[in-house]
């Protein structure tokens, strides 16, 4: 079983790569951490080993710099890797922003070829 994980570097980022690994650990899955930037950079990934060193799971990172919007990489990772989970973090929004979710949040929901579990970070 293969999870795929949306990560960046915000609480967000850090409430779905610990839901990814419990999930993990309970099902026995590899990781696949993905980190879409736009500017070529993938310094958020730097730490993210560190995190997964001691944690007893399989894992994968992949830092995707190809000018694509981040929920066209984590889709197309999740559609080539025929992942049975895609784990993403949401924000908290201010009352008018709970009206629609983030552009790529609401994406990936919608058009995910497998389940999609949104998780949010702590207050």
């Amino acid at each position: 079983m293969t999870i795929v994980v949306g990560y960046v570097s915000k609480p967000e980022g850090e409430a779905a790569l610990a839901a990814a690994v419990d999930r993990a650990k309970a099902r026995g899955a590899r990781l696949v951490i993905v980190n879409s930037r736009r500017d070529g950079s993938n310094e958020e990934l730097a730490g993210v080993e560190e995190k997964l060193a001691g944690a007893g799971v399989e894992y994968e990172l992949r830092g995707l710099a190809r000018g694509l919007d981040p929920a066209e990489d984590l889709l197309g990772v999740a559609r080539d890797l025929d992942a049975e989970l895609i784990i993403i973090g949401l924000r908290r929004r201010s009352p008018i922003g709970k009206l629609i979710l983030g552009s790529n949040a609401q994406r990936i929901l919608i058009d995910a070829e497998c389940p999609v579990l949104a998780v949010k970070a702590a207050e």
